[in-house]
């Protein structure tokens, strides 16, 4: 403890600097999973990227103590080696613990255990004044929950001691076909009403063709039965062996996969948006390409290159979650409105339970008259080339989303004005944090989610690639590719040779 102990001061001095001075800063973790363009000035930046470590596995209490900048493949491996794995799991293997609690993220067990939030016992945080606190649901829950889903706003999380339960060998994972949008969300909300199940999410290929996905832990294989891997070179990307058997199929279809592989069943190919970049660059999709390809197809690779390239502007990258009473109009208006296949569907109970939980952004989610569940609707696809148009259907999305009481995931771009981004979020509950914990004067999440063309413009801007190529296909995907193969730091724009100050 004594290194991360040094590290917080040193992150607490840093903010005390900055509140003297009631001057905001963007905090530098060294990666992210935002498809929002981020543009952070290095003499304007707090670097936490050091805090990544696991600092202790409570076997018996089935807990983690885990530094924020933490990824999900390394904090599953650590906790593997004491057979232990955490609650919720998110997708990418790059995606870190802090992101999963400031940046409302869920996956497929969400439906049984609520966002990653949810599943977090406590944390340490550094609010803006440079004091160093620890807030749980039961001390300090306006801080904690105040923080929750606050993209940084309220404070610097540094530490969070997170959920496990027992780990298993296997997923024994069932896929269940549906032919119309009402059959699936029946099954969908059958899975998550079962409590054997511990995993529920489903695809959506076409109108008619739909793949409900219920997976329980096991230990033991069945007699006879092969283990379906996933993150392999010459394996399979899921959706398309999800596609290509269970569509097949008259009866649901039984697979046992692997448990890592099943958690990051999505990374490679990124769910499916990296079959996009195939078209994009003319390239056949088929076994061998992917297989060729296969290095340039993980989600940590595929952000960098989305981030160079400037290309997230193209398409519509959203995640929505709407009550289930609302989900089969919503789905409609999707089909007609944009007809994007695949799309993903993720139930997440979102009704708190805790006591003094109604603080925060989310601060609704403990209101009685919540939903327990939300279905989340992953909507990843190319959109209309003119970008006028691309932000028009943006801002039909979201307000349709509005009507039918959900809200949006805020990792993507928020094409919200301020006053319709609050209609939508508890702002009175969420001031009140900041407020009470001198965070009030910092810009607030609607300022850091909302499209920032202006930072948009300084990071084309500082590109090497000339200006006539700039949004030229293939060169803009081109140069993407290039910096996602080359490295480096694609988040801190620096304005001196020199690195910020270590935080």
């Amino acid at each position: 403890m004594e290194a991360h102990n040094q590290a917080v001061s040193a992150v607490s001095r840093r903010l005390k600097e900055f509140y003297e001075r009631r001057d905001a800063f963007r905090v530098y973790h060294g990666s992210t999973n935002s498809t929002r363009a981020i543009y952070k000035d290095g003499d304007k930046v707090i670097d936490t990227s050091q805090l990544d470590h696991v600092l202790a596995v409570d076997k018996t209490k089935k807990t983690a103590l885990v530094e924020p900048n933490l990824p999900m493949d390394r904090l599953v491996a650590a906790t593997l080696e004491h057979g232990l794995v955490p609650l919720v799991v998110m997708e990418f293997p790059g995606i870190t613990v802090g992101g999963g609690f400031s940046g409302s993220a869920g996956e497929s067990s969400s439906g049984r255990h609520g966002p990653f939030d949810s599943t977090v016992n406590s944390i340490e945080i550094v609010i803006p004044n440079g004091e160093v606190r620890r807030a749980s649901k039961t001390e300090s829950p306006d801080l904690f929950w105040g923080a929750a889903s606050a993209f940084g706003t309220v404070g610097i999380v540094t530490l969070l001691e997170v959920q496990l339960q027992d780990a298993t060998q296997y997923v024994q994972l069932t896929h269940y076909p549906a032919h119309s949008f009402a059959e699936a969300s029946q099954k969908l909300q059958e899975q998550v009403a079962d409590k054997s199940v511990e995993f529920v999410d489903g695809i959506i290929f076409s109108p008619t063709n739909m793949v409900i996905c219920a997976g329980s832990l096991v230990d033991a294989l069945p007699s006879g039965a092969k283990p379906r891997r996933y993150l392999g070179r010459k394996d399979p990307w899921f959706y398309l062996d999800v596609q290509k058997r269970a569509m097949k199929s008259s009866s649901p279809v039984v697979d046992y996969v692997p448990l890592v592989d099943y958690l990051f069943r999505w990374d490679r190919g990124g769910f499916w948006v990296a079959r996009y970049a195939y078209r994009y660059f003319l390239t056949p999709f088929n076994r061998i390409t992917r297989y060729l390809l296969d290095s340039f197809m993980h989600a940590r690779v595929m952000y960098h290159a989305l981030h160079k390239s400037g290309l997230s502007d193209t398409y519509i990258i959203q995640d929505v979650g709407v009550p289930f009473e609302n989900a089969e109009p919503f789905y409609n208006w999707l089909h007609e409105t944009l007809h994007i296949y695949p799309l993903w569907l993720c139930p997440i109970r979102v009704r708190r339970y805790a006591p003094n939980a109604a603080h925060g952004l989310h601060a609704d989610f403990a209101d009685p008259s919540t939903p327990e569940l939300m279905l989340n609707f992953g909507v990843w696809g190319p959109g209309p080339t003119d970008y006028d148009a691309l932000v028009c259907l943006n801002r039909r999305l979201e307000h349709k989303v509005h009507e039918l009481g959900g809200n949006k995931t805020l990792y993507a771009q928020a094409y919200y004005t301020e006053e319709e981004f609050w209609q939508s979020y508890n702002k009175t509950a969420y001031d009140t944090v900041r407020k009470q914990y001198h965070a009030d004067h910092l810009p607030s999440v609607y300022d850091k989610v909302k499209v920032d063309e202006a930072a948009k413009k300084r990071q084309t801007e500082q590109t090497r690639m000339p200006a006539f190529l700039r949004h030229t296909r293939p060169f803009q995907g081109l140069y993407g590719v290039y910096k996602a193969w080359r490295g480096g730091d694609y988040l801190l724009q620096k304005s001196a040779p020199s690195k910020p100050k270590q935080a």
